[in-house]
Parts: structure tokens; sequence; C-alpha cells
């Protein structure tokens, strides 16, 4: 019975110190691991094949010499992303936005409505907020802006400004397009002659897939149809709850949030 202890007390120690090591490996490589894992989320792990659903050399299989053990592991990767259903914040859009009835859709329309403000409505910008914000965790969601020429999406912090124009300091990660070209930061929302600003020439998305890692202080951005790279805002120091943002310029367009659900592994 000691001896079975012993190798139950050594196996859970590897399995916490790999579970460890692929944290670390996530907080410094979330883009490229993450985007790997969606690739991938859609296979499944049997006890005949034990293929990773991260980057091999992140994880040592040759160390988990029992499919339980790696399986244990893969099952620790896959609850730490919370791939999350948002929904809109029906009191935080803008009087031009129109919110469809099951909160997952939104366009800009031409009529101003006459809508209570309760102070969470953004009234200068055509935005509205996700209802569900976030302190911590590791968070995935995609949006449809297939057709949509004009927006801007991202993470906002609970204190944004609604009244007023954005700036650096406003506590604002997004990207956005305008026609054919992508920008990041605030100047979705202001200065698009900024050649800083523009995102390096490549497909324009149909579905945008935003994925955010709190404790890391990350937010990244992918074509989420090619699995490819947009953007990632690195080095934040996140201290309130963040939302999801969205905002719309093109005239009844849709933009649609895609339904979510946690990763298979």
């Amino acid at each position: 019975m000691e001896k079975n202890l012993r190798e139950i007390q050594a196996n859970i120690r590897i399995i916490q110190e790999e579970i460890t090591k692929l944290k670390e490996q996530m907080d410094l490589k979330d883009s490229v691991m993450f985007l790997k894992e969606e690739a991938r989320r859609n296979r499944r792990i049997n006890d005949d094949v034990q293929e990773l659903s991260v980057t091999d050399e992140a994880l040592p299989v040759e160390k988990f010499d029992h499919p339980y053990l790696l399986n244990t592991v893969l099952r620790q990767i896959r609850d730490a992303i919370n791939r999350v259903s948002v929904t809109l914040d029906v009191e935080t859009a803008h009087p031009c936005l129109e919110v469809s009835e099951d909160r997952k859709s939104m366009r800009c329309t031409e009529t101003w409505r006459n809508l209570p403000d309760t102070g969470k409505r953004f009234t200068f910008w055509e935005c509205v907020l996700g209802s569900e914000g976030f302190t911590s965790g590791r968070h995935y969601w995609e949006v449809n802006v297939t057709g949509n020429r004009f927006w801007g999406l991202g993470v906002a912090a609970e204190s944004v400004e609604r009244k007023g124009g954005f700036s650096p300091e406003t506590g604002l990660w997004v990207i956005g397009r305008y026609y054919d070209v992508l920008y990041r930061g605030c100047d979705v929302f202001g200065d698009l002659n900024c050649p800083e600003s523009r995102l390096p020439a490549g497909p324009i998305p149909g579905r945008v897939g935003f994925y955010l890692s709190y404790e890391s202080g990350t937010v990244s951005f992918f074509n989420a149809e090619t699995k490819s790279h947009l953007h990632t805002f690195t080095g934040n120091k996140f201290t309130e709850k963040l939302y999801p943002l969205f905002a719309t310029w093109d005239m009844n367009q849709w933009l649609r949030i895609c339904s979510g659900s946690a990763p298979d592994v």
C-alpha cells in the first residue's frame, strides 16, 4: 500500500508540474498556442492515439506512460480556456444601434431612439458591451462580420468612456475595419491616417476570434476562418472588469456573435 501510495503521489506531482509548465507556456505564447488549440479542438484523444491538442514541444508526451495521465493534463487545458457565449447588454447600446431579440446581433440604423440613459449607455460612439464581464481566466468568443465594412471589436474596461471620444488611456483593446484596411487601438475610433495603427495587409476576416487572458494581460485577435493571427496586445496589467465591446457604422449590416461552447479535447 505504501508503494502504491508513493506511485500515486509521484504521478500527481508529475501532473501538477506539467500543468504549471503548460500555463507558463500559454502565458508566454498565448497567440500561437491557442491558435493551434482552436484548430484542433474538434479532435478527441483516445487511449490508443495520444495526440496533443497544443504544440507538441510544450508537453513532453514521453513522460506520460499511461493514457489517463495524459488525458488528465489535456482536460486541464480544456478547462482553462472558457469558450463563452456572449450576449449584448442593451442598457449600454448606443441609441442608433438596434439589438436583436436574442441579444446576439446588432446593426447601425439612421434612427436615434429615445432611450433611458442610466449612465451605462454609449452616446458618442456607436458601441455596445457584452452582458458578462471578466475579472480572471482565459476566454474566447467569435463574431461574424461578413458584409460589414466598418466595425470595431475588442475588449473594454468597465470604466471606459461612454459619453465622449476614446484615448489610449481609455481602457480599450480593439481592432477595426474601415473599407479594406484593418486598424488596431483607439485609432479605430479616431485617426485612421496614422500608419502605425494599420495592421499588415492580409485577407479581411468574415469571422473574428477574440482571446482574452486576464492574468497575463493579453488580448489576441484571429481570423477565425483561416485560424491566422491578426494582432495581440501584450504587457497589460488588468485591474478591473473587462467586457467584450462591439461597434459598427455600416448602415443596416448585422454583426452576429457566434454561439460558444467549451472546447473539446
